[in-house]
């Protein structure tokens, strides 16, 4: 008789993660199967959780210096959470210095126009509030005392003030009723919408002065350059579903809370920002049509008279605005290129010969971009190398290392990543990142686990494997494993043609692409096909259990936070619009559709063992939907448990339970694979 459970995973004791920063600066087969012992020393899941991830950069108006955000988990005792706090370098990397301290997160650094404070947010007083420090050191100054904190904030061009969101508060009588215990849920009934308001920093008192009201919920925003106008975007409710069918763009004076009508029409128009003359604003948008599989292309549009132009078409149109350049000539933007998350260069004039500049290094990855008038701040990693902290001229030559923030922790020897192309079934080119075993030598057919991304809209990038993470890369490659991470059709970075590929083919095409993977990966002589196993998290989730439906070619499986049943997902999920925009219509429009691409259809396929990991508080993909594929593989007699990750939303946030996933996937692999010849 297979013996199947269900198993709530709480927080364990773990040993004190050492403070690295200073301020200068599944496996397949049981361990005797291996010729030597597992190196403790190596790769363990310990080792990924030693380095630190890097955020929040802002680079000061002058250049000279540059803020960021260090994020460290803490498991003393019972506590298992992150904690962030805010660091300053130069521009040459000389001085690095730790600007706050505490067992609350600080974060989101922002540099005064005149360069002398640094604001931020933290929750040190318990709500999240707004403070500033002189930047040459000092106490900081609590700015705002709102009853459930803020969130985003923005300095006046002036420094004068600060403009900052806040989601409206319970009124008195629903205070009462909360603490009476009468306080019904009334679903998709009176919202609570974020809004504008802008504090006076010089003044003592801090005068807050409100600027929107009404039933609408600001998302984000942009001074004008003289500081007399705000331009935001706004959706008509706060659910994140809404985010993908609706947004307009309006303004207001900086001190009136008249509503002026900027970009109104069909689908998204978002993430707006003043040009340095203040005559236009750039935006994003998928053109005035619904996208909901995914569509972001850059505009402009006259403040004054509402003309609107797109600029030119980024590679995956699926782009992200930083800034303005200086001269107003361009703007630049980040966007995901292939296997690489770039930094890009638009010209601002639709009618430019210029074309699009990637000025990023391909070979690794880029993000938290900051620019000011001549240089631009970023994080920089590599398959091989943890992030830093760097700054370059905006051409993206004369890259300087400015930050130290993982320089301390030991690399232990890796498994190497190469990227790996092949054509699937149709012909499509596809591409993937193929991890070795740590030692690997050429020749040698070792395990191999196919890993599936999220998304579908998703991407496996040249990101550094030693990353903690939910599947860590090196913690399998240390174990003897082959890690294939494939971009089958769907995945971003490969144009909006690939990104739609899978509309209304989930689980085949897809399949195809991933299977052919696998196949190159035997065909390679590294794989050995009869030690494979399969895994992935959310749309990755999806896919192995769509695979688990179609092939008895893996050993074991590990489905987390899958959706296997997109009738069901369909209604459930708080993200509807984008499940019915890829499978054509709703689902009682085309049941035969969702029946097709749903694995809960073909259940009784199934032959392959599969683990069940869910979030308990996951909205994204609702809890039931894991708990229907364990109960039907139960029923069926088929190898499963179900791992639950308490307070989990669409992923684990506390590091301890991060750490205990890659561990029970590895141990699940071992069991069905430990008795094989």
């Amino acid at each position: 008789m297979i013996k199947v459970g269900i198993l709530y995973l709480n927080q364990t004791n773990l040993s004190t993660m050492k403070n690295l920063l200073s301020i200068s600066s599944f496996l397949f087969i049981a361990a005797m199967a291996f010729a030597t012992p597992v190196d403790t020393t190596g790769w363990t899941i310990d080792k990924h959780m030693e380095f630190r991830s890097i955020s929040g950069t802002d680079i000061s108006e002058d250049g000279k210096y540059v803020a960021y955000v260090i994020r460290e988990p803490v498991m003393d005792g019972e506590d298992s959470k992150y904690v962030s706090q805010i660091w300053v370098a130069d521009d040459h990397g000389s001085m690095n210095y730790q600007y706050t301290r505490g067992d609350k997160s600080s974060h989101s650094p922002a540099f005064s126009p005149d360069g002398v404070h640094l604001a931020f947010l933290s929750e040190r007083s318990e709500k999240t509030q707004l403070f500033i420090m002189r930047l040459m050191g000092g106490e900081p100054e609590q700015i705002t005392y709102e009853k459930d904190g803020i969130g985003a904030f923005q300095w006046s061009p002036d420094g004068s003030k600060i403009a900052f969101l806040k989601k409206d508060e319970k009124t008195e009588e629903e205070e009462k009723r909360s603490k009476e215990k009468r306080d019904v849920i009334e679903v998709d009934q009176n919202f609570k919408y974020r809004h504008l308001y802008t504090v006076e920093v010089k003044s003592k008192d801090h005068k807050v002065q409100r600027l929107t009201a009404g039933d609408f919920e600001i998302m984000s925003y942009d001074w004008s350059p003289d500081g007399e106008r705000i331009v935001f975007d706004h959706k008509p409710d706060p659910t994140i579903n809404t985010s993908r069918i609706e947004a307009d763009i309006s303004w207001v004076y900086a001190d009136s809370g008249a509503v002026h009508r900027l970009v109104n029409r069909p689908a998204p128009d978002f993430s707006p920002k003043f040009s340095p003359d203040g005559n236009t604003v750039a935006f994003r948008s998928s053109g005035g049509q619904i996208e909901p599989i995914g569509l972001s292309d850059i505009y402009i549009v006259n403040i004054d008279d509402g003309d609107i132009h797109k600029l030119k078409e980024t590679p995956n149109r699926s782009s992200s605005i930083v800034d303005w350049s200086h001269d107003g000539k361009y703007i630049f933007a980040t966007d995901a290129h292939k296997t690489s998350r770039a930094i890009i260069r638009i010209p601002s004039n639709p009618k430019s010969p210029e074309t699009v500049a990637v000025l990023s290094n391909l070979d690794g990855n880029s993000s938290s971009i900051d620019v000011a008038k001549d240089k631009m701040a970023f994080v920089y990693q590599t398959l091989n190398m943890p992030a830093e902290l760097y700054v370059s001229e905006l051409t993206g030559k004369s890259t300087v290392k400015i930050s130290s923030v993982n320089d301390a922790v030991e690399l232990p020897e890796m498994g190497k990543t190469e990227l790996i192309s092949w054509k699937s079934k149709d012909g499509l080119e596809i591409e993937g990142l193929l991890t070795y075993p740590v030692g690997y030598k050429k020749g040698d057919k070792v395990p191999l686990v196919l890993q599936i991304h999220g998304g579908p809209a998703g991407v496996f990038t040249k990101s550094f494997t030693g990353n903690p993470s939910i599947y860590m890369t090196q913690y399998f490659a240390q174990e003897g494993i082959a890690v294939l991470r494939p971009n089958p059709r769907g995945s971003t970075g490969y144009g909006k043609e690939f990104r739609y590929a899978n509309f209304k083919d989930w689980g085949y095409g897809d399949y195809e692409d991933v299977m052919s993977g696998v196949d190159k990966v035997i065909e390679m002589g590294v794989a050995d096909e009869e030690r494979m196993t399969v895994m992935g998290w959310s749309y990755g989730g999806y896919l192995t259990s769509f695979l688990v439906t179609r092939t008895d070619r893996f050993k074991a499986a590990s489905m987390g936070a899958g959706l296997p049943n997109l009738v069901s997902m369909t209604t459930t999920t708080d993200i509807p619009d984008y499940l019915v925009g890829h499978m054509g219509s709703e689902v009682w429009d085309d049941y035969d559709t969702y029946e097709k691409h749903s694995a809960m259809y073909h259940i009784k396929n199934v032959v392959t063992p599969t683990q069940v990991i869910h979030g308990a508080n996951d909205l994204r993909v609702p809890f039931t939907q894991g708990q229907e594929f364990y109960v039907a593989l139960k029923r069926r007699g088929i190898g499963t448990e179900m791992l639950v990750l308490p307070r989990t939303p669409h992923g684990p946030r506390e590091p301890k339970l991060l750490m205990e996933v890659s561990p029970r996937i590895l141990n699940w692999f071992r069991k069905y694979t430990a008795a094989m010849p």
